[in-house]
């Protein structure tokens, strides 16, 4: 069991981080925080570049610390906020499949987060190593990690968003990524 959770943690991890760094750092292919921002923008976001810089950080942060198996339900905090805002934002409108954009592959992704946090991040983490482990895992680490995720969102979409109307396409244009254009 040990070795599963170490490969989810790793796959899921990197797999988050590397998201992450698209927003934070324009890496892989990303927008950077700049065109994240632009995106952001589009979806009413009150401070775009501030949630930009959040989801980046969450993702990356969150990616990095759940593949260390350090601080893992706050890294399945960070992940799963971010997966319930995608959901909220982007693909609930397009139902469940995602090859239809739906948000199939984002409960999956927010369900392990909350899992790992359940389960404890095992035997090849860092907080195995430093102790904590048994402190910090549990039902009630998931099922908290989970449901403050739905928490924060919601005040995040309610908050952190003037509700108009939207203010274009949600996803960016090629043209975009490079060039932030002025308002």
């Amino acid at each position: 069991m040990s070795y599963g959770i170490l490969f989810l943690r790793l796959v899921l991890g990197a797999t988050m981080a590397a998201h992450g760094a698209q927003k934070l750092f324009g890496w892989f292919g990303g927008s950077g925080p700049a065109g994240t921002a632009i995106g952001n923008r589009r979806l009413g976001f009150r401070a775009p570049l501030l949630m930009a810089l959040a989801a980046g950080l969450a993702e990356f942060g969150g990616g990095l610390l759940l593949a260390a198996g350090l601080l893992t339900p706050l890294a399945a905090l960070g992940i799963a906020v971010v997966m319930v805002n995608a959901v909220a934002l982007i693909h609930w409108r397009n139902g469940f499949w995602n090859s239809n954009g739906g948000y199939e592959f984002n409960l999956l992704i927010w369900t392990t987060a909350g899992a790992i946090a359940a389960i404890g991040a095992g035997r090849f983490s860092l907080d195995r190593l430093l102790g904590w482990e048994d402190n910090i895992s549990g039902a009630w680490w998931g099922l908290g990690a989970l449901g403050l995720s739905l928490l924060v969102s919601v005040v995040t979409l309610t908050v952190g968003r003037s509700h108009g109307k939207p203010k274009g396409p949600v996803h960016l244009a090629r043209d975009e990524k490079a060039t932030p254009r002025a308002a």
